[in-house]
């Protein structure tokens, strides 16, 4: 039995190298802006950036990015709960 992959692009500007370029700038200030200043410069391409598969493939990034933040705080408060418990039983 084989197991099916799916791709994360699939529609809309798959494959487009506006859209990569968008993807990849965003994770390349990522590693110096906040995640409130990719979002402010997320929308400030989707107002001024004159190509749209930028725009699109910038904010792209910072939503997988918001969402993997969002992922590990839940994680992380999860896991000190449970050792918060099993601190008070033993």
């Amino acid at each position: 039995m084989s197991l099916m992959t799916f791709d994360l692009i699939t529609g809309g500007f798959a494959g487009d190298p506006a859209h990569a370029a968008g993807r990849a700038d965003a994770y390349d200030d990522a590693k110096t802006l906040t995640v409130e200043q990719l979002v402010v410069r997320a929308g400030m391409h989707a107002d001024y950036h004159p190509n749209l598969p930028y725009a699109v493939g910038y904010m792209d990034h910072v939503i997988e990015i918001r969402l993997g933040i969002d992922v590990t705080a839940d994680a992380e408060a999860e896991l000190a709960w449970a050792d918060r418990v099993k601190a008070k039983a033993a």
